[in-house]
């Protein structure tokens, strides 16, 4: 802060210090950066290395200011950025100090030597600091008449990454970020002296899932995006801000638009969930707005079998018509998705209570539990950052993470461990298979007292996690009793029989806060919405009265309308369907391919009456589909995410919205069909009745659900452990060859004594089979439990459910 006149001999609070800056007197925390107190003074000093989230470097010195410390000068001007502030000291910067003016002269004209005269085709060009700072800082002329150091350009460190060496002013900030925030050690300082540049070894390409930052902190154009290079100009492109739509920490994005197409995205700057990092999904995957596969006009099937595109005002006849027989008949079930927006998923809920007299709704699209239900309703619904949130996360002494990948499924909490465990020294435990990436880097500390990765990971065989986490050793337990201590809990852990019940037990022991972190980025508002068959909006449970009659004053229904037992899930209605106990369904966002068994879910989809499919792009139901209503992308539409820690998250269209249509407004006008009313013709609309609807307390119990018993391998068998990966097989990450190159590689993991017994080398290709089908791999070793082989979940050659019909913790047939 600054200090008035009257206040300037006032007593220094305890921690901090006064000083000088350009004249002004002020005071500051002890130990903060000399750059930062400038910065809150309003006073610009020039950098290229700086950066508030990245520790101190001093390698560009382009930030140089003159210092006095104890009323002496100091012999040379000092790097502002690696200087902290001391009581007494002055400091003059360019403003006032030609010394420091004429430093920052210097630096930028030895800057300049090398570097290109080629601004207009440069990416960076228009927003470029280094562009900026010559202007203000640098000659008008050159004195230097030497040839100019050149490289072979672009050099790709990744299919996704392009480096053009000769623009790079050393300032480290790529690799500073690949080795400080991801832990990514690819990328790095080559050569010495003039021959010193940025480069990867030869055999470790820039295979990290957050390289995009790379390029977006780096402050000149030496690192530029394959996807991006020589698309648009900065001064071309219209910004929008929005949201990240692939998982659940709703990141702050920004959707760069030219001439009606997304050029590119970049990180937004929100300090309170993902600061100013993203991974590499959410930047680089936005082509399926464009793909080939993209649904735009409704479709009806014809009497010859084939879909035909049509009007709308047909479409929604003819599934209005079809859906009005089926509620007459055996009913109709709704599975509404898990990457809905809040306002969609409430109109799901609304559409299935209003329109189809069900609670046969749920926006589980992936494996689940009847056990997973009831933990959501007693630990999750309706929880606010109050509860848990990732300043919360990252301040915890311990943090345990089950059932959960966090670098796989959830990137941005991945980025906080990490950063916890470094800074702070925080304890991140994980209940897992395997030592992977994300267990030895958030194992990582700046202190001399950080764990091996292997004391982190609490081992368990896939099955077995319940009565593990049932049974943790004592130092995980006393730590977890710590105030602050956090329990993460995936929605794997749904696959695993009493590990819900077990997070709930251990959480009531320990007083350790829980966090559901779901890989998807709209479950969390589905639930919240009442998408699902034991809640109505608000966390109001279905089987409570007095909760039905206040929802139905609300909609305006009659007293009794909606029915007073939990609904089906999600494969309850598929099996139903298929055998005919329903005729009809009406499905948004749904690939039967990432449910627990596929082929059964497609039985259900083929064998039903009647079927409506909303979608953006064709897919197996569609192919199925009786109607498809075609609904608009994030980028064309209004919306909210609700993230995992219930914090909401909204944006508006950064394309044009005309001629697409959200969920709500289409399920809007197929209730009217049906002689029904939502109310949700826009998401405003829907999110205000929402709003208005409230949320309840809590009152469902934690489930009880006993410990399951894990397979026992036979001969020739081991037990499956499997999850997705970030980059895989995903219908969202279509036309993204330059993504796709930057996925981690398909292999099929065992430990040393499995892979004996089982015949098979590292390196080799390996099979794992069961009835139903084959995936073959290469093998590498790991530190899994005996008897267990992991496999990735949904690679492009490792589609386990939709190829073995297996998951976590079935047996599995292994051969070389």
């Amino acid at each position: 802060m600054t200090l008035a006149p009257d206040e300037q001999k006032a007593p220094v609070p305890e921690g901090h210090v006064r000083l000088t800056i350009d004249g002004r007197e002020v005071i500051a925390p002890k130990g903060e950066i000399l750059i930062r107190t400038c910065e809150r003074l309003g006073i610009i000093v020039p950098r290229f290395c700086d950066h508030p989230l990245l520790d101190p470097a001093g390698a560009c010195r382009q930030c140089l200011v003159e210092v006095e410390l104890g009323g002496r000068p100091m012999p040379k001007p000092q790097a502002s950025c690696t200087m902290t502030v001391a009581d007494g000291m002055v400091v003059r910067t360019q403003h006032t100090s030609p010394v420091a003016a004429k430093a920052q002269a210097g630096v930028m004209e030895l800057l300049l030597i090398n570097h290109p005269l080629d601004c207009p085709i440069c990416d960076k060009g228009g927003e470029c600091p280094l562009q900026n700072q010559a202007m203000t800082t640098g000659r008008a002329d050159s004195r230097f008449l030497e040839k100019k150091r050149t490289f072979p350009k672009p050099l790709a460190i990744s299919t996704q990454v392009l480096l053009d060496r000769e623009r790079c002013v050393l300032c480290q900030r790529c690799t500073r970020f690949s080795e400080e925030i991801a832990g990514d050690p690819f990328i790095d300082l080559l050569e010495r002296g003039a021959q010193q540049q940025i480069g990867t070894a030869a055999d470790k390409p820039f295979q990290s899932y957050f390289s995009g930052n790379t390029i977006q902190i780096c402050p000149v154009g030496a690192l530029t995006s394959a996807a991006y290079r020589f698309r648009s100009r900065p001064f071309d492109l219209k910004s929008t801000p929005g949201v990240a739509e692939f998982d659940s920490s709703g990141s702050a994005i920004r959707v760069d638009t030219r001439r009606g197409v997304v050029m590119r995205r970049l990180a937004g700057n929100d300090p309170e969930v993902n600061e100013e990092w993203l991974d590499d999904r959410s930047r680089f995957a936005f082509r399926y707005l464009t793909s080939a596969g993209r649904i735009t006009r409704p479709m009806v099937r014809r009497e010859d079998g084939e879909l035909h595109e049509t009007s709308w005002t047909d479409a929604l006849a003819v599934a209005a018509k079809g859906l009005l027989a089926a509620k007459e008949a055996a009913g109709i079930g709704v599975l509404a998705g898990g990457r809905l927006t809040v306002e969609d998923a409430y109109a799901y809920a609304k559409f299935a209570r209003v329109a189809a007299g069900t609670n046969d709704v749920d926006f589980r699209a992936r494996p689940h539990s009847a056990e997973e239900l009831d933990f959501l309703a007693a630990h999750v619904v309706g929880t606010t950052p109050d509860h848990l949130s990732f300043t919360k996360l990252e301040a915890a002494p311990t943090v345990l993470c089950v059932a959960l990948e966090p670098e796989e499924e959830a990137p941005i909490v991945y980025l906080r461990l990490r950063k916890a465990a470094r800074k702070r020294g925080q304890r991140v435990y994980h209940l897992g298979q395997w030592t992977t990436p994300a267990v030895e880097r958030t194992s990582q500390s700046l202190g001399s007292a950080a764990p091996a990765a292997k004391d982190n990971l609490i081992p368990a065989v896939p099955g077995a996690e319940a009565a593990v986490l049932r049974d943790l050793p004592a130092d995980v337990v006393a730590a977890l009793s710590e105030p602050g201590a956090v329990i993460l809990v995936g929605e794997r852990a749904a696959e695993v029989s009493g590990l819900y019940s077990a997070v709930s037990v251990v959480a009531a022991s320990t007083g350790a806060t829980i966090g559901w972190i779901p890989r998807r980025a709209g479950e969390r508002g589905a639930l919240d919405a009442g998408a699902a068959p034991n809640l109505l909006p608000g966390g109001r449970l279905v089987t409570d009265a007095a909760a039905r009659a206040e929802i139905e004053k609300a909609w305006g229904l009659p007293a009794g309308s909606i029915p007073a037992t939990v609904g089906r899930d999600t494969d309850e209605i598929l099996a139903a369907a298929a055998i005919g106990d329903l005729s009809a369904l009406v499905v948004g966002g749904l690939d039967p391919n990432d449910l627990a068994d596929p082929a059964a879910a497609l039985d259900g989809l083929r064998e039903v009456g009647f079927l409506v499919s909303l979608e953006m792009h064709t897919s197996a139901v569609t192919e199925l589909a009786d109607v498809v209503l075609p609904v608009a992308p994030d980028a064309q539409r209004a919306g909210s995410y609700l993230n995992w820690e219930g914090r909401l998250r909204s944006w508006e269209p950064a394309l044009d919205p005309s001629g697409v249509l959200p969920d709500c407004r289409v399920l809007d006008t197929l209730a009217v069909e049906m002689d029904a009313d939502l109310f949700t013709q826009t998401p405003a609309a829907a999110a205000g009745e929402l709003a208005r609807l409230g949320t309840v307390e809590r009152k469902a119990a934690p489930p009880t659900v006993e410990a399951g018993v894990p397979s026992v391998p036979g001969f020739g068998q081991a037990v499956l452990a499997t999850w997705r990966q970030l980059l895989d097989a995903s219908s969202m990450s279509v036309d993204e060859p330059a993504l796709a190159g930057t996925a981690r590689p398909a292999l099929l993991r065992v430990n040393a004594a499995t892979a004996e017994r089982l015949g098979l080398t590292e390196g080799a290709p390996a099979t794992v089979r069961t009835e139903r089908g084959s995936i073959t791999l290469p093998v590498e070793l790991a530190d899994l439990p005996d008897g267990v082989v992991w496999l990735p979940g949904n690679a492009e050659n490792s589609r386990v459910r939709a190829t073995l019909g297996a998951g976590h913790g079935d047996l599995v047939g292994v051969s070389a």
